[in-house]
């Protein structure tokens, strides 16, 4: 009976394309707002736990990582176009720009004015 192996549940699926496809543009227009799992669990009209579990399973990667790559995405844009960098943190919704600036030297291993810098 040791040798039994652990039955595994696999998933498959996910959100549904128009499902995520709702999500993904709320997030894109409201990157400087607080995007909490209940609000986008709302979108879809399923509780917060199974949307995050859905979610994974469409994207590969979390909620709050993902919002966390398009902020940074967007930043990176906002940078392009030599802004204020303060301005840049709050259009992208990190609360302040120190958090902001440790976030985005842990993703991209340089500060936001170095990469402003390399334009």
């Amino acid at each position: 009976r040791y040798a039994v192996k652990p039955v595994v549940k696999e998933y498959s699926g996910g959100l549904t394309p128009s499902q995520l496809r709702i999500v993904v543009e709320y997030i894109q227009a409201h990157l400087d707002r607080d995007l909490s799992l209940n609000i986008l669990a709302e979108l879809t009209h399923i509780s917060s736990h199974y949307f995050a579990s859905l979610f994974k399973q469409s994207t590969g990667v979390s909620p709050h990582k993902y919002i966390t790559q398009c902020r940074l995405e967007r930043a990176k844009q906002l940078l392009r176009q030599d802004m204020a960098i303060a301005f840049i943190c709050q259009e992208v919704g990190f609360k302040n720009q120190s958090h902001f600036t440790r976030v985005f030297r842990q993703h991209f291993k340089i500060t936001p004015k170095v990469y402003r810098n390399l334009f």
